[in-house]
């Protein structure tokens, strides 16, 4: 077989339940994967097991299976997912037990060696993001469905692609191309025109927008690629669409995984016809010495209360309302406390809703009645004691635990990633036999920049996409042209000091920019945005999800011949 089809019909744990069932009806493929996990998913796994230790998987995909199991050994559909979280050895029992229930002879392996928890004292979960030899031992072997716990989300697609056309490690530039691939259908519908930019503009072509189809990759033995979808389904695939993904949660230019260092510098995309985007042209490096590990803890508990301030002298309210809690608060004052009002109030407002402003208040603790009675009994208080107008969204509860997320890096000899077999069989992958230690690649010579004209005060998002994600306390923000003309302008203008005046919470945090030309876009790092990443919820936008359409929503001088 010349081209392997490699779907996707899950993005992250709760995605769409029906999409695997979709998946499996709606086209041809060879492979389906499913991304449960991420660096939340990872702390939620690890709080179900401390009140169940067979618990620690995805159990909702056995609910997809169940409807699915048979659907894909009619078709001959090979499945692959990391639902197995903290425990893919539960999983895949739990699979054997569904298909004999079913009546359905399929041979179900797992991928182990990510846990190292025991090694980590104070962790709640501690797991090594594995790659894909380990899923293509077990699809070599003739499993049917291959149940993982931590692996890098590309390894879905390195995996099966690595089984199929026989890449051995050290085949850089073919294992980059699967990792790419595999990056840009992790995330399911976002690249099928979910979250997208200029979904507007895809809505105004006719493009149904409303429940956009899973992505497929058809991969070539030489790691290059087309993305696509089903026919018939909603969405839209383009170079803008992938290149929004491309940069999701990613940052320099060298994009390191436990098999590869895949360049994004080297991607080429091009329109292949309706919702077809070829990627060819990636090249690989060796991966790193070290295999990053995720590890999650209970950083302590965590309450917020909203008030709510209506109509007229806002900042005095807000002003005396921090007053008295602080004084409320004096006796055992928490660890952190943290204020924040946000103007949603208008003017002769036409409704009470729209004339009040909301002010915010967060409070974090290593002890739960710090934060928990204190706090509740301290806002409760002042209901008839306050500033004229006093509510608030809801009473404060009892304080519950936040999580943290932290990075870590171990030599590759330190985990023993091995693939368990249908038949019980245990085969040791072995650790990359070249490794690089990464520097960051040198800046790419920018373009001749635009002569200058008239410009005209606009938002940014008129001419230039973004995508915007996090990655532990960092976030990323991706941004790209659609033109040739404007990345002439938006390689001058948006420099990493241009993204912090536009962008003020990252005044004070570094900032770095990198350039990827091939893709007319660049990425920057901001880091410590996120604090101690999204379980500790440390902003408005946790997770930075948001952060790229507020940028794009930021006025400066644009050329006018641009817009």
């Amino acid at each position: 077989m010349s081209v392997l089809r490699v779907g996707n019909a899950s993005g992250f744990y709760g995605d769409r339940f029906d999409a695997m069932r979709e998946m499996l009806t709606g086209g041809e493929l060879d492979v389906l994967t499913g991304d449960y996990l991420a660096e939340l998913t990872m702390l939620i796994l690890g709080r179900d097991r401390l009140k169940d230790p067979s618990a620690g998987y995805a159990r909702t995909f056995l609910g997809q299976l169940e409807e699915s199991l048979g659907l894909a050994h009619e078709r001959g559909v090979r499945i692959v997912t990391n639902a197995g979280g903290l425990n893919p050895a539960g999983l895949a029992d739990a699979v054997r037990q569904l298909a004999d229930r079913l009546g359905i002879p399929v041979r179900v392996a797992h991928v182990e060696g990510d846990d190292l928890t025991p090694g980590h004292p104070g962790s709640l979960t501690a797991h090594a993001y594995l790659g894909g030899f380990g899923i293509a031992a077990c699809l070599r072997e003739g499993a049917d469905v291959v149940v993982t716990g931590r692996v890098t989300d590309a390894a879905l697609v390195t995996g099966p692609a690595a089984a199929h056309f026989g890449w051995q490690p050290g085949e850089y530039d073919r294992l980059a191309g699967a990792v790419v691939a595999g990056h840009v259908l992790e995330c399911g519908t976002q690249v099928t025109g979910g979250n997208y930019a200029f979904f507007r503009d895809a809505s105004r072509a006719g493009r149904e927008l409303r429940r956009p189809g899973f992505p497929v990759a058809e991969i070539r033995a030489d790691g290059s690629c087309v993305i696509t979808k089903h026919p018939g389904t909603g969405g839209l695939v383009d170079v803008g669409t992938v290149t929004a993904q491309l940069l999701y949660e990613t940052g320099p230019a060298r994009y390191a995984g436990p098999d590869v260092t895949a360049r994004l510098d080297t991607v080429r995309l091009t329109q292949d016809g309706p919702d077809r985007v070829r990627i060819d042209g990636v090249r690989g490096e060796a991966p790193p010495p070290t295999l990053k590990v995720g590890r999650t803890r209970i950083g302590g508990f965590r309450n917020e209360v909203v008030f709510v301030l209506t109509g007229l002298d806002i900042e005095a309210k807000a002003a005396l309302v921090r007053e008295q809690m602080t004084d409320a608060l004096a006796k055992s004052p928490p660890e952190s406390v943290r204020w924040e009002l946000v103007r949603t109030d208008r003017p002769d407002a036409d409704t009470e809703e729209t004339a009040s402003a909301q002010l915010r208040l967060v409070v974090r603790d290593p002890e739960q009645a710090v934060v928990g009675r204190a706090l509740s009994g301290a806002a409760v208080e002042l209901a008839l004691a306050s500033y004229p107008g006093f509510h608030v969204l809801a009473p404060p509860g009892k304080g519950a635990p936040y999580g943290v997320f932290e990075a870590a890096y171990v030599p590759r000899g330190e985990v023993a990633h091995t693939a368990v077999l249908a038949d019980g069989r245990r085969i040791a992958v072995a650790p990359a036999a070249d490794t690089l230690v990464l520097d960051d690649v040198p800046e790419p010579p920018l373009p001749d920049p635009l002569p200058d004209g008239p410009v005209r005060r606009a938002p940014l998002g008129l001419v230039a996409g973004a995508r915007s994600g996090d990655k532990g306390g960092d976030a990323n923000v991706g941004v790209w042209a659609r033109t040739d003309e404007a990345w002439r302008w938006l390689a001058h203008t948006l420099t990493a000091d241009r993204f912090r005046e536009l962008v003020p919470e990252s005044r004070e945090l570094t900032v770095t920019r990198h350039v990827l030309p091939s893709l007319r876009a660049l990425n920057f790092v901001v880091e410590g945005i996120l604090g101690s990443g999204v379980a500790a919820q440390h902003r408005f936008d946790p997770q930075a999800k948001a952060l790229g359409e507020w940028l794009r929503s930021r006025r400066l001088d644009i050329p006018e011949a641009l817009l």
